[in-house]
């Protein structure tokens, strides 16, 4: 199961990109795939057609893990 995240790197603007599985606790690199911005836009620093990034956990401050189709269709508690 792929996921969509949100990463955010020190220093850097947010980074939306897809992996296979979350990184654990004892990983020291996260690998995403078709990198962009937020807005979906390429990003500046990297060559054209690239896919695939993989960045050290120890630039990173923090992983956002966007819901999934299934979980968006889950109904919750709705106040009327």
């Amino acid at each position: 199961m792929s996921y969509t995240i949100i990463l955010h790197p020190s220093g850097e603007e947010p980074i939306v990109g897809e992996v296979e599985n979350l990184p654990a606790s004892r990983d020291q690199l996260i690998t995403i795939t078709n990198p962009r911005r937020l807005d979906g836009k390429e990003l500046h620093y990297l060559a054209d057609n690239i896919t695939t990034v993989i960045w050290p956990v120890t630039r990173i401050n923090f992983i956002e893990v966007m819901p999934s189709k299934e979980e968006e269709e889950i109904i919750g508690f709705v106040r009327e």
